[in-house]
């Protein structure tokens, strides 16, 4: 693509590299900003939505997965995953009427 002053003087304009598939939106929007590295605990409770304390508790005790980098806890996007899926849980078939520590009432 020529940029000199002949190629401009035919009534086109030059707006930089072309790009056949960009949008308005992709040139305003701004780059994403990479996943940090690491998260400190209190940045890794808010991107779980819980407790700093319960996160640091658990980790303490090594319930759950982290990383210590010398004495510094610290959490990477796998710890985290790892977090949430050993936090899932299925559905319960078990009927809701029979938990442990309630009677059942009988109709007399």
């Amino acid at each position: 693509m020529r940029t000199d002053q002949h190629s401009l003087s035919k009534g086109s304009t030059f707006d930089g590299p072309h790009q056949p598939n960009a949008t308005p939106d992709d040139e305003a929007a701004p780059p994403a900003k990479p996943a940090p590295l690491l998260y400190t605990p209190a940045a890794a409770a808010g991107r779980l939505t819980i407790g700093e304390s319960w996160l640091r508790r658990k980790a303490g005790q090594r319930l759950i997965p982290c990383t210590f980098v010398g004495k510094h806890l610290r959490f990477t996007e796998d710890d985290l995953r790892a977090i949430v899926a050993a936090g899932r849980r299925g559905p319960s078939n078990r009927d809701q009427s029979t938990r442990p520590g309630h009677r059942r009432r009988s109709r007399r």
